[in-house]
C-alpha cells in the first residue's frame, strides 16, 4: 500500500500534483512510452492519507512534477531522467550546471512555504495558526484532479490532495464580492466561543451561487506514545435563524438537575462540507456551505460556534486558535463595502 504522509498533526504537510503529462514531443510519438498523468492530476509518487487517527493529510498540494512509464526498460522515469517530467530547479553543483529538473514532493513543499511567507509578509503579527487557517481557506482541489479521482469518491480527494492547492492572493486579500473575516483567540478546555457573522441583504436575496467557508487552525498538545495522539480537540458549527441567547442556551454546560439539552432544529444548523466526523480529526479544518435560493428567512446574522473539548492533556489552560470566514457571491455585488459598514457600526 502507499505510505501515509508525515503524520504530525500541527505541521503542514504537502502532496504533489503534476505540471503536465511529462512527455517530450519526441516521446509522445513513441508507443513504448506512456504518460501516467495530465496537468494538475495527482503525481504518482505523492503519498496518500489519511494521517494519524484519520486526520486529513496531506494538508495541501502543489506542483511537484510527474513520472512516465518507459516500456523498453520497464521503468518509471522522473525529471532526473526525462527533464519534461520534472520541475525546473537549480542544480546542486551550479559551477558545473546551473539548472536541473527533478520530480518529487520536495519541490511542492517549498511552493506552499513561499505562499505562507507571502501571507506572513501581509500580516506580520499573525500567529502560525492564522497563517494555516488562511492557507486552508484559500485552497481548492484542482478540477482535473477531481475528475481523475471521481470514480474513487470524495475520500480519495482528501487523501491525495488534502484541502487542495493554495491561492495566495485569495488568502491575503478580499475583493468586492468576496470577504474574508478572521480572528485569533483562546479558549479554556470544555468551553466555547460564539462569533456573530453579519450577512448582507444582497447575499441573502441576489440570484446566483453563494458560499460561506469556515477554516479553523489550532495547535493541541500531542504525544506519539498515545493512541489518542492529540490531547484535546476543537470543532465548529455555523448556526442561522436563531438569536444569540438561543445559541448560548443550546451549547452551554448543564447540571444534571437542569435536564437534557434543548433541541435545535436541523434547518438552523448550516450543513458544512466536509462534515464534523471527517474534519474534526485534524487540527486544520475547513468546510463550506453553498446557497442558491433566497435565504432571507434566516435573518441577517449567523453565529459561528467554536468549541474546545478536553482529552488526556487535562487542564492545559488556554488553547490558542485562529478562525477565518469567507463570504462570497458569484455575482459582482458590493459585499465588502456592506460588511465593512456593518462592522464599523458595531465597533
Amino acid at each position: 500500500r502507499l505510505c501515509e504522509p508525515a503524520g504530525g498533526m500541527n505541521i503542514v504537510t504537502v502532496g504533489a500534483i503534476a505540471h503536465g503529462n511529462g512527455l517530450s514531443t519526441r516521446a509522445a510519438d513513441n508507443v513504448g512510452v506512456r504518460a501516467i498523468t495530465d496537468a494538475f492530476e495527482p503525481s504518482p509518487f505523492s503519498r496518500a492519507g489519511p494521517g494519524v487517527r484519520g486526520a486529513i493529510k496531506p494538508d495541501f498540494t502543489d506542483i511537484g512534477g510527474t513520472l512516465i512509464y518507459d516500456g523498453p526498460t520497464a521503468a518509471l522515469h522522473g525529471g532526473e531522467v526525462r527533464p519534461e517530467a520534472g520541475v525546473m530547479s537549480l542544480h546542486y553543483r551550479p559551477v558545473d550546471r546551473l539548472f536541473a529538473a527533478r520530480s518529487g514532493t520536495s519541490h511542492a513543499a517549498p511552493l506552499v512555504a513561499f505562499k505562507a511567507s507571502q501571507i506572513l509578509a501581509r500580516f506580520p503579527n499573525s500567529s502560525a495558526n492564522l497563517v494555516r487557517a488562511l492557507l486552508a481557506g484559500s485552497a481548492s482541489i484542482p478540477e482535473e484532479a477531481s475528475l481523475r479521482l471521481a470514480s474513487l469518491g470524495n475520500p480519495a480527494e482528501l487523501a491525495l490532495c488534502g484541502h487542495g492547492r493554495v491561492d495566495s492572493e485569495r488568502a491575503a486579500f478580499s475583493d468586492d464580492a468576496r470577504v474574508v473575516l478572521y480572528a485569533e483567540d483562546e479558549l479554556a478546555i470544555d468551553h466555547f466561543a460564539v462569533y456573530q457573522i453579519p450577512i448582507p441583504e444582497p447575499f441573502q436575496t441576489e440570484r446566483g451561487r453563494r458560499m460561506i467557508r469556515v477554516s479553523l487552525a489550532y495547535d493541541p498538545p500531542v504525544k506519539h506514545s498515545r493512541l489518542d495522539y492529540n490531547g484535546l480537540s476543537m470543532g465548529f458549527r455555523l448556526i442561522r435563524g436563531c438569536d444569540a441567547d438561543e445559541v448560548f442556551e443550546h451549547y452551554r454546560q448543564r447540571a444534571q438537575a437542569e435536564g437534557p439539552v434543548p433541541d435545535m432544529e436541523n434547518r438552523f444548523n448550516c450543513k458544512l462540507t466536509p462534515g464534523p466526523g471527517i474534519r474534526e480529526k485534524s487540527s486544520l479544518q475547513t468546510a463550506s456551505v453553498t446557497f442558491s435560493r433566497d435565504i432571507s428567512a434566516y435573518g441577517d446574522n449567523y453565529f459561528l460556534v467554536v468549541r474546545c473539548a478536553g482529552g488526556w492533556s487535562g487542564d492545559t489552560g488556554q488553547q490558542s486558535f485562529a478562525v477565518t470566514i469567507e463570504i462570497s457571491h458569484e455575482a459582482e455585488i458590493a459585499l465588502y463595502e456592506r460588511l465593512r459598514q456593518r462592522v464599523r457600526v458595531r465597533t
